[in-house]
């Protein structure tokens, strides 16, 4: 492995939304020694069929920090709720500055054409934090940060004119993935009626096939970029 480290920050809209898209992403680089991190923009805790949203916020955040461990991942947790993410400067700014904080090399987060509110909107919030973390005119308590790296994650709910063109071999980083998904209540079946891990296992089968792999992740990058397949991200030491 060469000395440079990449750094992979996934930003999701509720706590779980980083994970189950793109944590298998994560398990295969930081096993290879790179860093990651995952922002959760709310904890997602209006879902759960008996508990309380302040009750259920404390249990997301617990599991949200004992699947981080497992991914060998930081956890950051912005405080703002489910369902009433909103899209201005404030959110902007405060993921601006986790952004110069962190310094990721990549972003990986969701993709606009979305049925969830909270998920369009992490969308937009993070084309404009990244804009915001880069550009040095913008005087912060950090100085700026440029990732010039972006790729967007497969999510049930946000298949709109989501086309995937990377696909990463995750065959070996699969068994740590399901680790830390199952550290969320929600993705048991008890909680919601959709059945996460079915999916979300025949995702990465079904991408593993079109990825020649046994299990891959299918991502999209910006438009105009090529189609990608291989046991890496495009331009990323592994």
């Amino acid at each position: 492995m060469e000395s440079a480290k990449e750094k992979i920050m996934v930003v999701g809209a509720h706590a779980g939304d980083a994970e189950i898209m793109a944590g298998a992403v994560v398990a295969k680089y930081t096993s290879a020694g790179h860093g990651a991190v995952l922002v959760h923009l709310t904890p997602g805790e209006k879902g759960h069929r008996t508990k309380s949203p302040e009750d259920y916020a404390q249990q997301k955040m617990i599991e949200g920090k004992k699947a981080a461990e497992v991914l060998k991942a930081k956890a950051i947790f912005l405080p703002y709720k489910d369902a009433e993410l909103p899209l201005d400067d404030e959110v902007k700014y405060q993921l601006a500055d986790v952004i110069r904080a962190e310094k990721p090399t990549m972003i990986i987060t969701h993709w606009k054409g979305s049925m969830h509110k909270d998920h369009e909107n992490t969308y937009h919030i993070v084309q404009d934090a990244i804009f915001y973390a880069a550009l040095p005119a913008i005087k912060r308590e950090l100085p700026a940060h440029g990732c010039y790296t972006q790729f967007f994650a497969e999510n049930w709910e946000d298949s709109y004119d989501f086309e995937v063109d990377t696909y990463v071999d995750i065959t070996d980083s699969y068994e740590q993935w399901i680790e830390a998904a199952n550290q969320y209540e929600l993705f048991s079946g008890s909680i919601s009626n959709f059945r996460y891990m079915d999916y979300y296992r025949a995702l990465a089968i079904m991408r593993g096939c079109l990825g020649k792999s046994q299990y891959a992740v299918g991502l999209m990058r910006p438009k105009g970029a090529k189609i990608h397949r291989g046991n890496h991200l495009p331009g990323k030491i592994l």
